[in-house]
């Protein structure tokens, strides 16, 4: 039986390294169109959220402090795919929303993460598909 490169490695390892080269892959197919992981990220939760959110609310939906949320959308906002709208009952507190631009790049970058995600699912039988689900499951519960 022949092993595959780099299987004699500890487990943990080797479930870094597959994490690791499919988020190259994705990140490298979201460049193409000027997005990256973290973008279609923000970009999907606002497009799901169907009105502004603020960018506390943001962030806490993106599992991140709120000064890296400003940062992320500071650049989402200069490439022009949101902007940040008053809220109408506090002029304290900034919404983001997305741009119709922002609604296009959503769709190309959800459409990118799909065949990929195709793609990856293409390279394991079924049973192996869900028997890695329900292990990688166990794993981060």
């Amino acid at each position: 039986m022949n092993k595959t490169p780099g299987s004699d490695r500890p487990l943990l390892w080797q479930v870094l390294g597959a994490a690791h080269a499919l988020e190259a892959r994705l990140e490298s197919a979201l460049s193409a169109v000027g997005l990256s992981l973290p973008k279609i990220g923000v970009l999907k939760i606002l497009a799901d959220a169907k009105e502004p959110m603020p960018l506390s609310e943001l962030a806490e939906h993106s599992h991140c402090v709120r000064s890296n949320m400003t940062q992320l959308v500071d650049r989402l906002e200069a490439d022009g795919l949101v902007r940040r709208v008053s809220d109408a009952g506090d002029r304290r507190i900034r919404r983001v929303s997305l741009t119709g631009s922002g609604r296009k790049a959503c769709t190309e970058g959800v459409r990118i993460l799909e065949a990929h995600e195709r793609q990856t699912a293409r390279t394991l039988s079924q049973a192996d598909a869900a028997a890695l689900t329900e292990a990688l499951g166990r794993v981060v519960s």
